[in-house]
């Protein structure tokens, strides 16, 4: 047989009526019915995959703003360290030059650069000299549509090249802060070896007052002739209190000539002060003293036109200018 008879009884009374398939449009049908199921299945499965990729793409922009956040605040901190990395150094030299000790050269401080005719223009850049990483990233395009594929954009998306660049910047500001520290125990090792030295140097006024006579060269208020002035005479209130410069030996107290009442203390190192023309003093012989300690009182003995403090500074045997020797 080449149909399918379908018999179709309405009620007991109706008629009963018979209708022929052809097999061959019933074939046709199933496979239309199979074909319609299947693409219903398929777009069903995608739409399903679309949901899924885009709950995806929507958790993967989460994270890559939660990555940039992250990133924006290491970035900061680094800047941050390789700010007073920076000072840190600056402090050492200028603590190298004041101690006197060898190591890093003068850089001219923060407000001097040193710029080439042709030297390029320098381009912005963070860290201390030798580091450098690339620390400025735009956040990463991520697409509208679902369309593309989650690999290709987890893979755009990534921030591990950055992540990688700034851990290498960290372990470099790590091995610098290193140094640092090692330098500045250095620093202070020596420091504590000169630190007699130091306590030994005068470095403070010896009096208030006014700076009358400088050192060197003058015209002598006594003859009128030229002649060499020693060390520097600060005038002031008679009984003005004249204090030692820095620790020290008293080799010499009492009545010295011309500059009458004196008093002479040997620092160690070379290094002697001297100090005329007081009113009284206030230590001995043999005495040690300390920076800031109340040796004598300003005054007008010996050979003097007027109350004031001679002060002489004089190393190996040779008088220099006090004022080079006075950092207050």
């Amino acid at each position: 047989m080449d149909s399918y008879s379908i018999i179709v009884v309405a009620e007991e009374t109706a008629p009963v009526r018979r209708f022929e398939v052809r097999k061959s449009l019933v074939r046709r049908l199933v496979w239309v019915a199979s074909g319609l199921a299947l693409l219903l299945t398929a777009c069903l499965a995608d739409y399903i995959y679309v949901r899924i990729a885009h709950s995806e793409l929507e958790q993967l922009r989460v994270e890559v703003a939660e990555q940039q956040n992250q990133i924006d605040s290491f970035d900061a901190t680094l800047r941050g360290v390789r700010s007073t990395l920076a000072n840190i150094g600056e402090f050492e030299r200028k603590v190298r030059i004041i101690a006197n000790l060898p190591g890093s050269a003068a850089t001219g401080g923060e407000e001097v650069a040193e710029v080439g005719v042709d030297s390029p223009e320098p381009k912005p850049q963070l860290g201390v000299p030798g580091i450098s990483a690339p620390m400025t990233v735009a956040p990463p395009l991520l697409p509208d549509t679902p369309s593309e594929e989650p690999q290709a954009r987890i893979e755009a998306a990534s921030h591990e090249p950055l992540i990688a660049a700034l851990q290498r910047s960290a372990k470099q500001l790590g091995d610098v802060a290193a140094s640092q520290e090692r330098s500045l125990s250095d620093i202070i090792g020596q420091l504590e070896s000169k630190r007699a030295h130091l306590a030994a140097t005068p470095a403070i006024w010896p009096a208030k007052g006014w700076l009358t006579s400088r050192f060197g060269t003058r015209t002598s208020p006594f003859t009128n002739q030229k002649q060499f002035h020693a060390g520097i005479d600060i005038a002031g209130e008679r009984g003005t209190d004249v204090v030692a410069p820095a620790q020290g030996k008293v080799v010499f107290s009492g009545s010295r000539g011309p500059l009458g009442k004196s008093v002479i203390i040997d620092h160690g190192y070379g290094v002697r002060t001297q100090y005329g023309h007081s009113d009284a003093i206030y230590v001995k012989t043999g005495e040690t003293v300390q920076r800031g300690q109340r040796i004598a009182a300003l005054g007008n003995s010996g050979r003097s036109t007027g109350p004031h403090l001679h002060y002489v500074v004089e190393v190996k045997g040779k008088a220099v200018n006090p004022l080079d020797y006075i950092f207050d």
